[in-house]
């Protein structure tokens, strides 16, 4: 077992598969023949009785799907996939009479605001058909509400007081908390979850008393993090090693200047900034905020403080098109991932998401938006320091795990992103045939060898990953016709 230089790690393992992978070429990217035993794609899922949630709907989509598929090893791959989230990470009760859902990330045995959203988000469009999967997803909610209500800087939370290995971190650390580094991106993934599940399903429940307590707290760390005034109550540092697990200068973070936009200690990859006005966090806090807007107007009846909401929207993204937007040497206007305000821009994107790829994804824009297309075409160029291409893939990674690292997800969000689709199948090819016979996505593989991976169980990156396949499904139908 090898590690790259990582503090956690749990997150960071590389563990190799007994596949064996030999060439096929496409794209620019030479593949080997596969020479695996799958076992006759027989199914990875645990067995029924050990699975931690059940839906009728779910599983019918799965059979549904499945058949649509024509490649069996890609068939194979969305029926792991696609239920793993409820197969192996939910916990779910009613307190209080109301749904309450614990999500575990994967091998990690805590909850974060951003996966847990995520790692739901693909059963929206199906809980108007099995009350069940609803409870669970108004439970998400309900937990998430919680969570905020217990500390809004944390990004991760344990079941209950359980303490984390992380409490000797410098900062405000509670025994509820996992981890409490700062990032815009989860406080956005609540209100996109809170606001996805009512305009699926038209149920309010959730807007509960505490819900619009914890939606205020939002708007109030949101305008702490400004900081107009003042550098705010947050602050983090770690004893480590690795310079993007703790903040600089007193753990406040580096230098920025007042303009509107709104600080994040730490990127969705939970890497420190360097830059901390964390650009594609503040485009996802803009669609937020609108969202938040909608619900206090149209649902809560609440005027002054949907203005609120939609004034801070406004605010933030005139400073992103102010201070995000430059010109680059060789790409035209593009967005820079971080700015401090000062004038200096850093132009990179990591592949945990919000990013700057998955803005279409995320609502900011389109998918022919001129600015966006120059910068997705800088991103996906060997100008991008953290675009890696080699003998297996290309794709996108950072420095959470190291060089030459590809995350399956962002070549997913590629395939979200785009409406070539020559360039979908591509994606698709590529997911096939770096998996290393598991079946399964991980966190991330080696652009050369895909056996070397991190993360055996990342429930995220699997539930995308059947997100994608359903989209397919139900807008492409034909690009699942095909053999990859």
């Amino acid at each position: 077992m090898t590690f790259i230089n990582a503090p956690n790690i749990t997150r960071r393992k590389f563990i190799k598969s007994s596949a064996v992978i030999a060439g096929v070429s496409f794209v620019g990217v030479s593949m080997p023949d596969k020479k695996l035993d799958l076992n006759n794609y027989q199914s990875k899922r645990p067995n029924i009785s050990d699975r931690k949630f059940s839906s009728e709907v779910v599983e019918k989509t799965i059979v549904e799907v499945k058949a649509s598929i024509a490649d069996e090893e890609l068939a194979w791959m969305f029926e792991n996939c696609f239920p793993n989230t409820l197969d192996t990470t939910v916990r779910y009760e009613e307190i209080d009479g109301k749904p309450d859902s614990f999500v575990i990330t994967g091998d990690i045995d805590a909850m974060w605001l951003r996966d847990s959203t995520a790692q739901v988000w693909p059963y929206l469009s199906l809980t108007t058909q099995d009350e069940k999967l609803k409870k669970l997803i108004a439970g998400v909610v309900n937990r998430q509400t919680r969570c905020i209500l217990i500390d809004p800087y944390a990004n991760a939370f344990n079941y209950d007081k359980e303490g984390s290995h992380w409490e000797s971190d410098l900062t405000d650390m509670k025994p509820e908390l996992h981890e409490r580094k700062w990032e815009i991106d989860s406080l956005c993934y609540a209100i996109r979850l809170a606001y996805g599940y009512w305009k699926e399903t038209g149920d309010i429940s959730c807007f509960d008393d505490n819900w619009i307590k914890a939606m205020k707290l939002v708007l109030q760390t949101f305008r702490e993090q400004q900081r107009k005034d003042s550098l705010g109550p947050y602050k983090f540092q770690r004893i480590t090693a690795v310079s993007t697990d703790t903040l600089p200068l007193g753990g406040y973070g580096n230098p920025t200047r007042f303009c509107g936009l709104i600080n994040s200690g730490f990127r969705p990859s939970d890497d420190a900034c360097i830059f901390s006005y964390l650009i594609p966090s503040n485009q996802f806090a803009v669609v937020s905020l609108k969202q938040l807007a909608e619900i206090f107007k149209e649902v809560l009846s609440d005027e002054e403080f949907s203005k609120q909401f939609l004034l801070l929207a406004d605010e933030v993204n005139e400073a992103v098109n102010k201070y995000a937007i430059s010109e680059h040497l060789d790409h035209g206007k593009i967005y820079a991932y971080e700015v401090d305000g000062f004038g200096n821009q850093l132009f990179v994107d990591d592949a945990n998401i919000p990013s700057l790829m998955a803005l279409p994804y995320l609502g900011y824009c389109d998918k022919d938006d001129e600015i966006y297309l120059s910068t997705r075409k800088y991103l996906l160029s060997e100008d991008h320091p953290y675009y890696f291409k080699g003998k297996f893939a290309e794709g996108i990674g950072g420095p959470h795990v190291g060089l030459d690292m590809v995350w399956p997800m962002s070549i997913i969000i590629r395939a979200f992103t785009t409406g070539d689709e020559e360039e979908i199948k591509y994606c698709l090819k590529m997911l096939k045939e770096t998996h290393a016979g598991t079946g399964f996505m991980h966190e991330t593989f080696h652009k050369d060898d895909p056996e070397n991976y991190t993360r055996s169980w990342f429930a995220w990156a699997n539930t995308l990953f059947g997100e994608l396949i359903l989209t397919l499904y139900k807008t492409k139908p034909h690009l699942l016709s095909n053999q990859y």
